[in-house]
């Protein structure tokens, strides 16, 4: 998952290949609460792991419920309708799905809680779902702002004995509260009457189906009275499977709506949600479809590539794709002509108010928009040239930063933004991994630094932690030498024997699996960081042959979102188009006694007077050396770092790269 402040995504232009989604959280928490509910143990397959699920299953366990984890799948000892704790604080988090459900059954079940979230959290509604809850008797508390999280429950005594009315019009969360709540309590008829419109239809509709699963058949009178028959009791089903995220679907449709085919691919296949699909959002695949985006959809999974071009403008009522609608505003901006969101209300009460963020963001590119209290009209810009970049706001908003990371398909070649992208661990932790492996930038267009200098010089290290806060993959070009010389001398090569040394090389079976370095399935890490590996590698590194071997490695390490690659020729000989080259340097003596530390640290006996000879025996053979010799690029920015600490050093280097941007 993408942990940094910001994420620059270069200018995209293909796309093609498979994407396996994760679990569905409207379905996981619902499956996970109601599991707890039950009598008998559920085993729950493909979980989703997100700050959401999280939530509910710390809550879960703090109520006394038992919780095994392996990997996706998730065993739930149920209480059977009692809980094992009658006190508790709950935190919330900014997960509505844990909040509102979890409200209503423990202010049924009894006890004295209190339930607090996040700072937006408390900023979301649940007013309705409290005076509905009052409504039975129930002791509930604010314990801030009236009608908003936090809140305190107590016992009260309770009142079964009439209809219960809830608001429709506000959100579906606090009627799948009540539905999933009342079956606790459900001695005789207990009936549901909703007051106004119900939204967002389709999550109900969720609801519904999975009480079904738990043994409880819930009577329906259109949208406006539902009835939980008397004695209805959880069971568990045994066994359960959460689909697919629908609404994390929807982006991956829109990428094969909207991108070009990868060579050797044949547009987006999703799997993991389908035709049989029971959420609402499945039905974002019609309105893909109005607006030109050729579907073919299975029972399981879907296949995507791109149909009209440009896609069509459309006027939609989406009270049924309330949370997939978003992806619709992104592909509005590839559009011809006006489109019309309506009927999103709902969007105002999310993990933010999404029709002005929408708006707000969508501005920042160079579109029009228009947005009403449940509307929103966009226009895409009328020319590439009116096309702009900016930083993308994400607010917290998981949904806000998956959707506009389809704005780096723009037309103007224009890279994109995402601040806080970690935000996607709501619902998506993977979701920019995800996307880059199944989407294509120019190889130019992908951004490259480049750190070169001596040994010593601490590039390894600096390089490394840009690359982290970047957010980009890292190339250790010097473990490649020391990896070639390794394997060479393990095959029986000679180090002088160039033709050799340079088969070995084209065949190195490398990976990096975070700071371990792998030959094969051997982790070899330590083994070539001896100073005699070192010499080794300087040694194989001056053949010519052996370096125009690993030249096409080397190039495949340039891959989205960018790279930071180290070592002595990378800005001037392996990535000359680099956007950002830096030449690390510090005095001879500096070097010496950071590797005499080094050594020192790990129980190697060295004299800091060797150990600067050979430095400075290695700069010469490195510098003197015919084949792609030390020295800085002619546009290498000189960094020497001899009384620098390894922060200041990378600060002055994210600070040179902010400056090579266009944000």
């Amino acid at each position: 998952m993408f942990e940094v402040e910001y994420l620059d995504i270069p200018p995209l232009k293909d796309a093609g290949g498979t994407v396996r989604l994760p679990g569905s959280k409207s379905i996981s928490n619902r499956v996970l609460l109601l599991a707890a509910l039950s009598r008998g143990t559920t085993i729950v397959h493909d979980v989703l792991a997100s700050d959401d699920t999280a939530v509910m299953l710390t809550a879960l366990e703090q109520l006394g419920c038992s919780v095994q984890k392996n990997d996706d799948t998730v065993t739930i000892g149920g209480l059977g309708g009692k809980l094992g704790t009658k006190k508790a604080s709950l935190f919330m988090g900014n997960a509505g799905t844990a909040m509102r459900p979890l409200t209503a059954a423990l202010a049924l079940l009894g006890g004295n809680f209190e339930l607090s979230g996040v700072a937006r959290m408390h900023e979301r509604p649940i007013g309705d779902l409290v005076d509905a809850l009052r409504q039975l008797g129930c002791g509930i508390d604010y314990l801030g702002t009236p009608d908003f999280p936090p809140l305190r429950l107590y016992p009260g005594n309770l009142k079964l004995d009439a209809p219960i009315c809830v608001r429709g019009d506000i959100s579906s969360q606090f009627l799948t509260a009540l539905l999933m709540a009342l079956p606790l309590v459900a001695h005789e008829d207990m009936c549901i009457e909703v007051v106004g419109e119900l939204i967002s239809r389709p999550y109900i509709e969720i609801t519904l189906n999975l009480l079904a699963r738990f043994g409880i058949q819930v009577r329906r009178e259109g949208w406006q009275r539902f009835t939980i028959p008397a004695g209805s009791q959880y069971q568990s089903p045994g066994h359960i499977h959460v689909e697919g995220d629908a609404s994390s679907a929807s982006y991956f449709i829109a990428l094969g709506a909207i991108a070009g085919c990868r060579r050797g691919q044949n547009g987006i296949e999703i799997i993991g949600v389908g035709s049989e699909s029971i959420q609402g959002d499945i039905r974002f695949v019609e309105a893909a479809r109005m607006m030109g985006a050729q579907i073919d959809s299975a029972p399981n999974s879907l296949h995507i590539s791109r149909g009209s071009w440009p896609l069509k403008a459309i006027d939609l009522d989406c009270n049924h794709i309330p949370d997939a609608a978003m992806t619709l505003a992104i592909m509005a901006l590839y559009a011809e002509g006006t489109t019309v969101l309506r009927n999103i209300a709902s969007w105002r009460v999310k993990e933010t108010d999404r029709i002005a963020a929408m708006a707000c963001e969508l501005r920042k590119l160079g579109a029009t928009v228009d947005e009403g209290t449940d509307c929103i009209k966009i226009t895409p810009p009328a020319t590439q040239l009116e096309w702009k970049t900016a930083p993308i706001h994400t607010y917290d908003d998981h949904r806000v930063a998956m959707c506009f990371s389809l704005a780096a398909f723009n037309p103007a070649r224009l890279p994109i933004r995402i601040l806080d992208p970690k935000c996607v661990a709501k619902t998506f932790p993977d979701y920019f991994e995800v996307l880059f492996a199944v989407t294509e930038a120019a190889p130019a267009s992908i951004p490259v630094i480049c750190i070169d200098g001596p040994t010593a010089s601490g590039k390894g290290t600096l390089a490394a932690q840009v690359a982290h806060q970047l957010g980009y993959h890292y190339l250790d070009s010097g473990a490649l030498y020391r990896l070639t010389a390794f394997a060479a001398a393990r095959a029986g090569v000679g180090l002088d024997d160039a033709a050799g040394v340079a088969r070995v090389a084209r065949d190195l079976p490398i990976s990096f699996k975070g700071d371990r370095i792998f030959l094969g399935l051997e982790d070899v890490s330590d083994a070539i960081r001896t100073e005699a590996s070192g010499m080794a590698a300087s040694r194989v590194s001056a053949h010519t042959e052996v370096r125009t071997a690993l030249l096409a490695l080397q190039h495949s390490f340039r891959s989205l979102p960018g790279l930071v690659a180290d070592g002595r020729d990378m800005g001037s000989v392996i990535f000359p188009d680099a956007s950002l080259k830096i030449y690390l340097t510090a005095s001879a003596l500096h070097r010496a006694q950071r590797r005499h530390k080094q050594l020192i640290s790990k129980g190697i006996s060295a004299t800091l007077q060797n150990i600067q000879h050979d430095l400075e025996a290695r700069d010469t053979r490195d510098i003197s050396r015919r084949s792609a010799p030390l020295k800085p690029a002619d546009d290498a920015l000189l960094l020497d770092n001899s009384d620098l600490s390894i922060e200041k050093s990378v600060i002055q280097v994210v600070d040179w790269w902010q400056g090579t941007r266009p944000f």
